[in-house]
C-alpha cells in the first residue's frame, strides 16, 4: 500500500515538474531539465517542486538556539505564546534574521580576507604566479584611506595599504578603514546609533554571542549589533574583496561577453569554474593556454580548450578578461546535463550539494579545491596559491582525459546571448567624464534635471521557489521604462545578459530621459558590475554621488533604491543590510523572514528610517516591486526639491553675461 502511494507521490510530482514554462524563463536551462527528466536526473528544481518549505520557518517563527526547544510559535497569531525560556516573537526573529547577517558577512569576510592573505604574500614575494596588475589602483585605494602614496615605491604603498586593511578584520577598538569613504552625515548617523564597524572578527563574534540563549533578549538592541555586522561585511570584508582583486588582477572595463550555455563547444574539452574567488579562476585561464596542455588536447581529439564561467567567479573573469559565461546559480545543474562539460571546478560559496550526483550521471569530474568546501563524492584538488598551477593543470589533464573517453550524449542548447559587462565604478567615472575631467556630475545633473529617475541596485541570486530570471527580468524592464537607470551584480548580471538588457542597443526599451542619456554616452541601461561580493562598488558609486553634489548629503538622501528579487542565501541577508544600514530602501522577493504587525517588522521597515537609515520592503510580484522602489524614489527627489523635470533653454549671450563665473 505504501509503495503505491508512494508511486502515485512521484508519478504527480514528475508531471508537475514538466510544466517548464512555470519553472524557468531561460530556454536553455529548460531545454536542458527536459533532457533531464528523459535522462531521468533529478535537479534542484525538482526537489524544489517536491519539497514544501516550512511555513513556521519562512517566518522565522521557530527557535533552535537551546535544547529546550526547538520552540514553534504561531505565525498567525504570534503574541499567543512565547518560547520555553520566554523568548517573545521579536526576540525570536531578530536573533534568527541577525543570525543569518553574521553568516552571510563571514563568508564575505573570509573570502575579503583570503585575497588580502594573497595579496600580502604577493607584496612580500613569497608568490609568484600572481603580480600587482593595476598600480593605479593601488595607489588610488591607499590614498582614500590617508596612506601618503606621492613619490612612493609600489612595494612601500602595497604594504602599507594590507596592514592598514588587515585592520578591517582584526582590529578590537576604533573604526575599519574604509569608513574614511563614507559619506560624512552618513558616518555621523552611524556614530550616532553606535554602529561604525571596529573589526569584522569582533562584530561577527559579538553577533553570535548575543543572539545564544539568555543574552541579548531585546529586537532592538539585537538589530544594532546585526547593523553593525554587516556594515562590516559592506564596507569592510565585501570592499576588501574587491578593491584587492582589482589591484592584483586589474580593474574591470566594459567588454563584450557570451553568455548562456551555447557558449560550450562540442569539439572543445570544456571546463567549467564555478565559486566565489578569482585566483582559482586566473590560474585556470593560464592553464588553459599553455602550449603543452593544448597540445594533449589536440592529441586527445578535440580543436582546444574551452573555459567558461558560472555565477560570481565567472562574473568577474568576464568582466575582467571577457571569458565567455555560462549561466546562474540555478542552472549550475542544468548546464551539466549537456553532456558536454569535461571537468566541473568549484571553490567555495553557492555550491549545491547536488552537482555530484548530476556529475556522475554524465561522467563529468566535480574537482573541490578550497580547503574549506569538501563535498561527499567529488574529488579534492587542494588548491595552493604558492603553486597554483599544480592545482589547475592537474584538472586540465583530468577533463582531457574525461574529453577523450566520453560516453554521454552531448546536446547543448544553441544559445548565446551578448552583454556588455565590467561597469567598475572607476570605468564609469571615465565613462560620463573622459580621462582629464571624470566625474559622476553628468550622472547627478541628469537625475536633477529629471532624464534619469534615479538609479536602483537590482542583485542577487536565482531561487527555484520561483520562476527563474522572471522576477529579475520584470522588475528590470518596469524600471528602466521608467528611467531608472539599474546596476547589476552576480546572478540577476546574467539573468539581464540572457534577456539581452545589457547591451547600448536595449536603450530604445528604456523610457524617453534615460534613453537620450543612454544613446548620448553610449552605454546600456543595466551596467553589470562584476560578482555579489562587488556590490560595494554600488556603495563607492553611492558615496561618489553625494559627494559630487546636488543629491543630498548623505546616501539616505539619494533617490536610489535596491532589490534582490530572487534571493535565496544568507549573504542576501547580509547584503540587503548593509544597504539598509547605509541608508537604502532595500526590496526582497520571494519570502521574507519576518512576520508582519511584529515590533520587529515595523523596526526594520519603517522605525530604520526615521533614524536616517534606509529600510526594508518586501514584495514577490516584480510590478508591485518595480511601483514601491520608483515610489521611494519619487519620495526623495521630492524631499530633495527636484521632483519636477527641467525643461531645456537656450542659453542667450545676455544670459551669460548675468552668470556669476567669479
Amino acid at each position: 500500500m505504501e509503495d503505491k502511494k508512494t508511486e502515485k507521490t512521484v508519478e504527480k510530482k514528475e508531471t508537475k515538474a514538466v510544466n517548464l514554462k512555470d519553472i524557468t524563463i531561460c530556454e536553455a536551462t529548460a531545454q536542458m531539465l527536459q533532457k533531464a527528466k528523459r535522462d531521468g536526473v533529478e535537479t534542484a528544481f525538482d526537489r524544489a517542486l517536491s519539497m514544501k518549505a516550512c511555513p513556521i520557518g519562512a517566518d522565522s517563527a521557530c527557535c533552535k538556539h537551546c535544547a529546550m526547544g526547538p520552540c514553534r510559535l504561531n505565525p498567525k497569531n504570534p503574541y499567543e505564546k512565547v518560547g520555553v525560556c520566554g523568548a517573545t516573537i521579536d526576540t525570536i526573529m531578530a536573533r534568527n534574521f541577525a543570525r543569518m547577517v553574521a553568516s552571510g558577512s563571514a563568508a564575505h569576510t573570509d573570502h575579503g580576507m583570503s585575497m588580502l592573505d594573497l595579496f600580502r604574500e604577493v607584496v612580500n614575494g613569497h608568490i609568484h604566479d600572481y603580480k600587482i596588475k593595476d598600480t593605479q589602483k593601488l595607489e588610488e585605494v591607499a590614498a582614500s584611506i590617508g596612506i601618503e602614496v606621492e613619490g612612493r615605491s609600489v612595494k612601500d604603498i602595497a604594504t602599507d595599504l594590507y596592514k592598514e586593511l588587515e585592520r578591517t578584520y582584526t582590529q578590537v577598538e576604533g573604526e575599519i578603514p574604509f569608513a574614511k569613504r563614507v559619506p560624512a552625515k552618513t558616518l555621523e548617523t552611524w556614530r550616532k546609533h553606535g554602529i561604525v564597524p571596529r573589526g569584522s572578527m569582533r562584530e561577527i563574534m559579538e553577533l553570535m554571542h548575543r543572539t545564544h540563549m539568555g543574552v541579548d533578549q531585546h529586537y532592538e538592541n539585537i538589530t544594532k549589533q546585526c547593523s553593525r555586522t554587516a556594515l562590516a561585511d559592506g564596507w569592510g570584508g565585501s570592499m576588501v574583496a574587491t578593491e584587492i582583486s582589482d589591484i592584483l588582477f586589474g580593474t574591470p572595463t566594459p567588454v563584450s561577453v557570451e553568455v548562456n550555455m551555447g557558449v560550450l563547444k562540442e569539439d572543445h574539452v570544456n571546463i567549467i569554474i564555478h565559486g566565489h574567488e578569482p585566483n582559482l579562476f586566473e590560474s585556470m585561464l593560464v592553464s588553459v593556454n599553455e602550449p603543452t596542455l593544448i597540445k594533449a588536447a589536440k592529441a586527445a581529439g578535440a580543436k582546444g580548450i574551452n573555459l567558461v564561467g558560472m555565477c560570481c567567479s565567472g562574473a568577474e573573469m568576464m568582466s575582467r578578461h571577457g571569458v565567455p559565461h555560462a549561466g546562474n546559480f540555478m542552472s549550475t545543474e542544468a548546464v551539466l546535463v549537456t553532456g558536454a562539460v569535461d571537468a566541473m571546478c568549484v571553490d567555495v560559496q553557492c555550491i549545491k550539494q547536488g552537482l555530484v550526483k548530476v556529475a556522475d550521471c554524465y561522467g563529468t569530474p566535480l574537482f573541490t579545491t578550497n580547503p574549506r568546501c569538501h563535498i561527499e563524492g567529488a574529488t579534492h584538488v587542494e588548491f595552493n596559491e604558492h603553486k597554483p598551477g599544480e592545482c589547475t593543470d592537474e584538472m586540465v589533464i583530468r577533463a582531457i582525459t574525461r574529453f577523450k573517453n566520453r560516453t554521454a550524449a552531448v546536446e547543448i542548447p544553441n544559445i548565446r546571448n551578448i552583454g556588455i559587462h565590467g561597469f567598475s565604478h572607476e570605468y564609469i567615472n571615465y565613462m560620463l567624464g573622459g580621462t582629464f575631467r571624470g566625474s559622476y556630475t553628468p550622472l547627478n545633473d541628469n537625475i536633477i534635471n529629471g532624464r534619469i529617475r534615479g538609479v536602483a541596485g537590482v542583485v542577487g541570486c536565482t531561487n527555484p521557489r520561483v520562476k527563474h530570471d522572471w522576477v529579475h527580468t520584470e522588475l528590470v524592464k518596469e524600471l528602466i521604462k521608467n528611467d531608472v537607470l539599474v546596476l547589476q551584480t552576480g546572478c540577476s548580471q546574467i539573468t539581464l545578459a540572457k534577456a539581452g538588457m545589457m547591451t547600448p542597443e536595449a536603450a530604445h526599451i528604456a523610457g524617453p530621459g534615460l534613453r537620450e542619456v543612454c544613446e548620448t554616452v553610449g552605454m546600456p541601461p543595466v551596467l553589470g558590475m562584476g560578482s555579489c561580493v562587488d556590490n560595494s562598488r554600488i556603495l563607492v558609486a553611492a558615496s561618489e554621488m553625494v559627494r559630487v553634489g546636488g543629491l543630498g548629503n548623505s546616501i539616505a538622501d539619494l533617490p536610489v533604491a535596491g532589490a534582490a528579487p530572487e534571493w535565496m542565501s544568507e549573504k542576501a541577508i547580509s547584503i540587503g543590510h548593509y544597504f539598509v544600514a547605509s541608508g537604502v530602501y532595500t526590496v526582497f522577493g520571494v519570502t521574507f523572514p519576518v512576520i508582519k504587525e511584529t515590533k520587529f517588522h515595523k523596526l526594520l521597515f519603517e522605525e530604520l528610517e526615521s533614524q536616517g537609515l534606509g529600510k526594508w520592503g518586501f514584495s514577490p510580484d516584480p510590478y508591485e516591486m518595480a511601483r514601491m522602489m520608483i515610489a521611494h524614489i519619487d519620495k526623495k527627489r521630492k524631499q530633495l526639491g527636484i521632483d519636477k523635470a527641467r525643461e531645456r533653454t537656450l542659453v542667450d549671450m545676455a544670459d551669460r553675461r548675468a552668470m556669476d563665473v567669479a
